[in-house]
Formats: structure tokens, C-alpha cells, sequence
């Protein structure tokens, strides 16, 4: 039900969308698309994609014995689930392929694409806090942004580093929480405790996946400039490093089908200044096929993993008493 719920909310939102709009001026911006930069905006699929198979790949423990095609088929069938679940949350796919394969407790499993996760997102922000420094929105807008973007960042950064930071937050939060929901609020400190001891328990794998992190969303960012430019737009690189991740932000909504509407939305208008709306809502589809692409690449494989996936219950619960203590060391006070 509520998967129909965000189809339909996303269709509304494109409707509303589309009704204001010129669809002419929306066919002839994707019409007189420069067909250079389109093809080195496909082109980019490339290292994306390798950049983001090898921080899986080093993210993966060595008792899961995976190899570099195995990992991108997994990494593409991630793609596709993200496309029916919110918030990306098909990425979780890959901590149930981590403990079928490698005798690893699914809490352990699910901490290591937490951290997978955390880092995306620490990494975006990051772009998002250099982006304004250039980009400065006239106005009491433009401070507000910086703070709003800088307070993000901080919190992400200290939730990943700090436990006695994490511990009071998660406490707060169950303060406020209603008491027949305190007991997931427990739940998701411990998972996020799990994923603090990992993130730290090796600081240089860990560094090793931030730093990817950091440029794989920086390809990220200069495939949807290429598109940009595409379009015949003139954006310059820094101004769109500052307003694309508000956009990205905007999708990550869990209101939407996979970010559809949400995110046309919000690049129609943090790009008005710089392109009509008729543009921008060419771009708002240009940034949708890039999920679309990949999704339909690792469609034919989701049916090949769903049927090798075999749980087993007592193993997994073994699995996750054994490591527990393991992931505990190293984690910053």
C-alpha cells in the first residue's frame, strides 16, 4: 500500500509539474541536446560504476571470497531494488548476499552497508559545504543554506566518530519517542553502535571508503554536469557542485517512487536562476535515466540472487554472538 501510495504521489507531483511548464520548450531543450556531452555523460557510467565496485569490494571481509564480477552484479541489482525502496535502502540487498556467503552475522552485514551508506552521505554533504563557498544565494537565504548544510555535516560526521555524541542523541530521540516505538529506536542504536565499531575497528579501510566515497560523488556530480551541458545550459562547475546535492537531498525524500517528482521539483527550482523550467525539468528526466540505466542492467541478475539466497537462522544468530565482541575495539569515545 505504500509503495502505490508513493507511485501516486509521485505522479501527482510530475502532473503539477508538467501543467505549468512548457512541453514544447521541454522537447526542443532535449532536441537540441549537444550530443559531445551526452556521450561523455554515458561515458561516465564507467569509472562510476568501477569506483563504486571497488569500495564494495573493499568494504567486504575476506571470509565473503568475493571477486570483482560477482560484486558489480550485486552492486546493479542494489540499483534495482533502490528503485522500489525509499531512501535507497535496496543497497541493503547486499548484507543479506554478505552473510549467505560469508558465514556473517546479518547485524554485522546489515553495519557494513550502514557505514556504506553513511559515508555516501557524509560525502555528499561535503561537496554540498565546499559548493557554497562559491556559490553564495543572495539574500538571508544564502546563510541560512550554509548553516542548515554545515549543521548536517557535523552531525553526520560526529554520529559516524563519536559514541558518547550517538549515545545521547539516540537518547533524546527515545525521549521523545512514543513508547510503543522505543523499542525500534533500540534497535537502530544498536545497529548504528555495530556500525561505529566497524567504521573504526580498521581506520584505514575506513579512510580508504570516505575518500572514495568523496569522488565517486564528485562523478556523480560531473555526469549531471556533463547532462547540463547537454542541455545547452551555462552553469558553471562550482555553482552546480553547491545546488545539485539539495536536489539529490530532495529525492532521497522517502515520499516519492525512487525520488521521482521530489527531485524534478527541486532542480526546476534551484536551477530557475540559470535555466528555464522547461530545462529544467529535461535535466529532472536526464537525472532519472541515470537510475534507470543501471536498474534495468541488474534486473535479469535480481532473479539469479533471490534464488541462491538460502537464510539460515541458527548459523546467522551463531554468526552475529561470535563477532559482536570483535567489532567493539577501536571506536572513538
Amino acid at each position: 500500500m505504500k509503495r502505490i501510495l508513493s507511485i501516486l504521489i509521485s505522479l501527482g507531483v510530475l502532473a503539477l509539474l508538467y501543467a505549468t511548464i512548457d512541453l514544447n520548450g521541454l522537447w526542443l531543450s532535449l532536441r537540441g541536446s549537444h550530443m559531445g556531452w551526452l556521450t561523455a555523460a554515458v561515458l561516465m557510467f564507467g569509472p562510476t560504476y568501477f569506483f563504486i565496485t571497488f569500495r564494495f569490494l573493499r568494504l567486504t571481509p575476506p571470509q565473503v571470497h568475493l571477486t570483482a564480477g560477482p560484486a558489480l552484479r550485486l552492486v546493479l541489482v542494489g540499483a534495482t531494488m533502490n528503485m522500489v525502496l525509499p531512501s535507497k535502502m535496496g543497497d541493503v540487498a547486499k548484507a543479506y548476499f554478505m552473510r549467505d556467503r560469508g558465514n556473517l552475522g546479518l547485524s554485522n552485514a546489515l553495519a557494513i552497508v550502514m557505514f556504506e551508506k553513511a559515508a555516501d552521505m557524509i560525502a555528499l554533504l561535503l561537496w554540498c559545504f565546499v559548493g557554497m563557498f562559491v556559490y553564495r544565494p543572495e539574500g538571508w537565504s544564502g546563510p541560512l543554506l550554509f548553516a542548515v548544510i554545515a549543521g548536517m555535516l557535523g552531525f553526520g560526521v560526529a554520529m559516524l566518530v563519536s559514541v558518547r555524541f550517538s549515545a545521547l542523541w539516540f537518547r533524546l530521540a527515545s525521549a521523545m519517542t512514543p513508547t510503543r516505538f522505543k523499542p525500534k529506536v533500540q534497535q537502530l542504536e544498536d545497529a548504528w553502535n555495530r556500525t561505529q565499531a566497524y567504521a573504526w575497528r580498521d581506520r584505514r579501510m575506513s579512510l580508504t571508503i570516505i575518500f572514495v566515497s568523496i569522488l565517486l560523488w564528485f562523478l556523480h556530480l560531473l555526469q549531471i554536469w556533463f547532462f547540463v551541458r547537454m542541455l545547452n545550459a551555462d552553469v558553471p562547475l562550482m555553482t552546480h557542485l553547491a545546488i545539485m546535492p539539495l536536489a539529490i537531498l530532495a529525492g532521497l525524500l522517502p515520499l516519492t517512487f525512487a525520488g521521482v517528482g521530489t527531485r524534478d521539483a527541486a532542480i526546476i527550482a534551484t536551477y530557475l536562476p540559470f535555466m528555464p523550467a522547461a530545462t529544467g525539468a529535461a535535466l529532472g528526466i536526464l537525472c532519472t535515466s541515470r537510475y534507470i540505466v543501471p536498474a534495468i542492467i541488474g534486473l535479469p541478475m535480481l532473479g539469479d540472487m533471490m534464488t541462491r539466497s538460502k537464510p539460515d537462522k541458527a548459523t546467522n544468530n551463531d554468526s552475529d554472538g561470535e563477532q559482536s565482541d570483535s567489532l567493539s575495539d577501536g571506536v572513538p569515545q
